[in-house]
C-alpha cells in the first residue's frame, strides 16, 4: 500500500507542485468545478446515461485505454472491479471470470461465461478475442446474466467494445509509443466524408519488438511482438430513414509466445535426465523442439515459442427508422487461423511441447425491433442465429517422459438460435418495471475425435462422436426507483444459462469426451447509483448467485488409465458479493476514481475425484466439497488519480492508476496458488494549447512488482506465467 501512495504522490502532487524551468507565471485550471462528465452507454441496446440504467456497468473510455497502455482484453482485469482474465498456460487465451463466474479451460472449443461483443457482434469462442485493441471509443463491462437484450446468453456478464465511428468532417491522427524493452507501437486513423451521405474511417495499429524474457541456457531473447491489425468502416445514409454500415477487419499475429518459468526444479525424463533448478528470475524460461516433432508439426527445429495467427471478418448493419419502431439487422462473419507453439515444460526436454493448429469459422445473424425514443413503455425484441465450425489438430510431445508424442484431432460444429426481448415500463414518475424473457436452442456436435500416438503405443481413441443439445428459458424481472433526481435504486432477479460442451484434451478414454451439461445461474441483485454532488458520484451493488451444474475443471477415474482430466458439473454452489465505484473531482482538473469488489463462493453440493488419493488407492476416491470455497480471488481494488493544468500556453497532465489482486487459491492445491500483488502505473503528458500534439512519459508496474498471472503443471513440470516487469516509455500523439 505504501508503494501505491508513493506512486500517487509522485504522479500527481510532485508534478503539480514543480513548475517548469523558466516558467514565470502559472495559469491553473478554472477555479470552479464543472461537474462530472455524463457517460452514455448502449448496454440496453439504446443510448442512455449510465447513471440512469439499473444494471451494474463500468465504462472505460478509449482515451483511458490509450493512456494506460491497454492493448488486449487480458489487461482489462486491472481496470474494473470483480473482473479477472487468466491466461491459459502460456498461450494468452483468456479465461474470463466476472464476479467469480468463470470457466477454466485451456482448450479452444468451449464458450465463455463472459461474452465479448465488438460493435454488437458476439465473439463466441474466447480465442477469437486476442486481437489488438485500437481506435476504441469505449468499453462497457456489464456484470450479471445478459440474455434478454443480447443474441448470445451469458451467466457472468458481457464486455462490449464500441469502436470509433466515421466523422462528418475530415480527421486524422497518429500515436507512437516506444518503451524500455525496444517495443514500438503505432496507431493511426483517417476519417471523413466521401459525400453528403457516405462517411468512412480506416484505422491501423502495429506492435513490434519488446522481448523481455530470455532462455536460461542460451540467453536468447523471447517476447517480441509482431502484431498488425486493420479496420475499415463505411457508413451510408441511404435515405433519411435507412442507414447501412459496412465494417471489415483483418489481423496478423506472428509474435513470440510467452515463456513459462519453473518455480520448482524439473527432473527431466522421469529423473533419468538432468535436473533443471527452479528459476529465481521470473524472466528466465526455456524451450526446445525435437527434430522429429518439429517435422511432424511442420516448423523449424530451431523455432522459439510463437504465434502465427491470421484473423479477418466483417459485418453489415442495417438500421431502418419506421417511425415508432426501429428495425436493426446485423450480419457478421469471423475467421481465425491459429498456429501456435508453446513449451509448457519451460525446458529443452520434450516433456510437454504443444502445438495448436486451429481453423475457426463463425457466422451470426441478429434481427431486432425496438421502440423509438423515450416512451412510457420502451421495448426491444429480437431473433438470433449463430453457427460455428472448428477444426483442430493439437500435438503434444511427451517423448522424454512417456516415450511418445500425441496428436488429437476433431471437428466441432455448433448451431444456436434464440428469441429474446425486454420491456421497460414506467409505472409512474419514479418507478420502472423491467421484464425480459428468452428462449434458446443449441446443438453442439463433436465428430471424428481421435487421439493417437507417435510411435503407436496402443493407447488413445479413434473417431468418437458426441453431441449435446441445450434448450433453455431464461429471463429477468427488476424494479428501478428514482429516489431523488440524481439517485437511482434498483433490484433485479435474473436467470442465465451457459451451454454445455466437451473436454477437448488428449483423451485416453471415450468417457473423457462425454459432454458436460449446461450451467444455470440465478442472480439476485440490488444496487444504487447516486451523484452526491455535481463533482461526486458513488455507485454500489450487492448480489447473491445460486449456481446449478457449475462447469468445473476436475477429473474422472478410469479403470484402465486411472485419474484423467475432464470438465464436470458441480450440482450446487453459490456466490455472494458487493461492489463500489466512486468518481470525485474535488477541484477543477483533479480527478479521483476508486473501485472495490469483494466476493466469496462455496460449493453447496459437489463430490469431486480426489486425484492423489485415487492414485494411491488404485481406484476412484471421491471427496465431499460441500461447504468448501470456490477457487477465485476474493478482493479486488483499483484506483486512479489525475491532474490537468495549464502553464504559460502548455497543457499538462499527470496521472497514476493502481490495482490490487487478491490471493488466488488454485483448484490443483496450495502449491499452485498465486500470491496477492499490487500494480501501479504512472504517466505525464504535455502539449501546447494552440497545437494538436501531445508528448508523454509513462511507466507501467513502476515498482517492479514480481508476480504471477497463473501457476500450473503439465506432466512433470511445475510452471508459472510471470507478469511483465517494470517498463518505461514515451508517447507522441498528434491529430490533423
Amino acid at each position: 500500500m505504501k508503494q501505491v501512495l508513493l506512486g500517487t504522490a509522485i504522479g500527481v502532487a510532485g508534478l503539480v507542485g514543480m513548475p517548469l524551468a523558466g516558467a514565470q507565471t502559472v495559469a491553473t485550471a478554472p477555479a470552479e468545478v464543472e461537474g462530472l462528465e455524463k457517460v452514455v452507454v448502449s448496454a440496453q441496446r439504446r443510448d442512455e446515461a449510465a447513471q440512469e440504467v439499473g444494471i451494474a456497468v463500468s465504462v472505460i473510455s478509449g482515451k483511458t485505454l490509450s493512456e494506460r497502455g491497454i492493448t488486449n482484453v487480458n489487461q482489462l482485469q486491472n481496470q474494473t472491479p470483480s473482473l479477472e482474465v487468466e491466461p491459459a498456460f502460456g498461450s494468452g487465451q483468456p479465461e474470463f471470470r466476472l464476479r467469480g463466474v468463470g470457466f477454466h479451460d485451456y482448450a479452444s472449443n468451449n464458450t465463455s461465461t463472459v461474452t465479448v461483443n465488438v460493435d454488437e457482434v458476439a465473439y463466441g469462442l474466447p480465442i477469437l478475442t486476442q486481437g489488438l485493441l485500437f481506435d476504441i471509443d469505449r468499453v462497457e463491462v456489464l456484470r450479471g446474466p445478459q440474455g434478454t437484450l443480447y443474441g448470445r446468453n451469458t451467466t457472468g456478464g458481457a464486455v462490449n467494445f464500441v469502436t470509433r465511428k466515421p466523422t462528418s468532417v475530415f480527421a486524422a491522427g497518429v500515436t507512437v509509443d516506444y518503451d524500455s524493452n525496444d517495443e514500438k507501437r503505432l496507431e493511426a486513423f483517417v476519417s471523413g466524408p466521401f459525400s453528403d451521405t457516405v462517411r468512412g474511417r480506416v484505422a491501423v495499429a502495429t506492435d513490434q519488438g519488446g522481448a523481455w524474457q530470455h532462455n536460461r541456457a542460451t540467453g536468447e531473447k523471447l517476447g517480441n511482438a509482431d502484431r498488425t491489425a486493420l479496420r475499415g468502416e463505411l457508413d451510408w445514409a441511404v435515405t433519411s430513414d435507412f442507414d447501412l454500415r459496412f465494417s471489415v477487419h483483418a489481423s496478423q499475429d506472428q509474435s513470440d509466445g510467452q515463456g513459462l518459468y519453473l518455480f520448482k526444479p524439473l527432473a527431466t525424463a522421469n529423473g533419468t535426465g538432468p535436473t533443471i533448478a527452479a528459476d529465481t528470475d521470473r524472466k528466465a524460461t526455456g524451450w526446445g523442439l525435437r527434430p522429429a516433432f518439429a517435422q511432424l508439426i511442420g516448423v523449424s527445429a530451431n523455432a522459439k515459442p510463437f504465434k502465427d495467427n491470421d484473423g479477418n471478418g466483417g459485418a453489415i448493419t442495417a438500421t431502418v427508422d419506421l417511425g415508432k419502431v426501429v428495425f436493426t439487422s446485423i450480419t457478421s462473419v469471423e475467421k481465425l487461423k491459429r498456429r501456435e507453439y508453446n513449451d509448457w515444460d519451460a525446458s529443452s526436454s520434450a516433456e510437454a511441447d504443444e502445438y495448436f493448429h486451429s481453423d475457426i469459422d463463425t457466422y451470426s445473424q441478429e434481427l431486432r425491433l425496438a421502440s423509438n425514443g423515450d416512451q412510457r413503455v420502451n421495448w426491444v425484441t429480437g431473433l438470433y442465429y449463430a453457427k460455428e465450425k472448428l477444426k483442430e489438430n493439437w500435438y503434444s510431445d511427451f517423448t522424454s517422459i512417456y516415450g511418445f508424442a500425441a496428436h488429437t484431432s476433431y471437428h466441432q460444429a455448433a448451431e444456436s438460435s434464440a428469441i429474446f426481448g425486454q420491456v421497460d415500463t414506467k409505472l409512474d414518475d419514479k418507478l420502472k418495471l423491467v421484464t425480459g424473457l428468452r428462449y434458446e436452442h443449441e446443438n453442439r456436435d463433436l465428430t471424428d475425435y481421435t487421439t493417437a500416438t507417435v510411435p503407436v503405443v496402443g493407447i488413445g481413441i479413434t473417431n468418437v462422436d458426441q453431441s449435446i443439445a441445450t434448450n433453455a428459458v431464461t429471463g429477468k424481472i427488476g424494479l428501478d426507483y428514482k429516489l431523488a433526481p440524481k439517485t437511482l435504486l434498483y433490484t433485479s432477479f435474473s436467470r442465465g444459462v451457459k451451454s454445455g460442451g466437451f473436454s477437448a484434451y488428449n483423451a485416453l478414454s471415450p468417457d473423457q469426451t462425454k459432454p458436460f451439461k449446461a450451467e444455470t445461474l440465478y442472480a439476485l441483485e440490488a444496487g444504487f447509483k447516486t451523484d452526491l454532488a455535481a463533482n461526486l458520484r458513488l455507485n454500489g451493488a450487492i448480489y447473491h448467485y445460486d449456481y446449478r451444474n457449475q462447469q468445473i475443471q476436475s477429473a474422472i477415474y478410469d479403470s484402465v488409465y486411472g485419474a484423467i482430466g475432464k470438465i464436470v458439473n458441480a450440482p450446487k454452489s453459490k456466490i455472494d458479493g458487493i461492489e463500489f465505484e466512486l468518481e470525485w473531482e474535488p477541484v477543477a482538473g483533479l480527478a479521483v476514481s476508486q473501485s472495490l469488489g469483494y466476493k466469496q463462493g462455496k460449493y453447496r453440493e459437489f463430490r469431486a475425484l480426489d486425484v492423489a488419493a485415487s492414485i494411491a488407492a488404485g481406484t476412484g476416491v471421491y471427496t465431499d466439497l460441500s461447504g468448501k470455497d470456490l477457487n477465485f480471488p476474493k478482493l479486488s481494488y483499483g484506483g486512479a488519480v489525475s491532474y490537468a493544468w495549464v502553464v504559460d500556453g502548455w497543457r499538462l497532465k499527470a496521472a497514476t492508476d493502481y490495482s490490487y489482486h487478491d490471493r488466488y487459491e488454485s483448484w490443483l492445491g496450495s502449491t499452485y496458488d498465486t500470491s496477492s500483488y499490487w500494480l501501479a502505473n504512472a504517466n505525464f503528458a504535455i502539449g501546447p494549447t494552440n497545437a494538436k500534439w501531445t508528448a508523454g512519459l509513462w511507466g507501467r508496474n513502476i515498482f517492479n512488482q514480481k508476480y504471477d498471472l497463473t501457476r500450473n503443471f503439465f506432466t512433470n513440470a511445475q510452471v508459472a506465467a510471470a507478469g511483465k516487469p517494470a517498463t518505461w516509455g514515451v508517447q507522441l500523439s498528434t491529430t490533423f
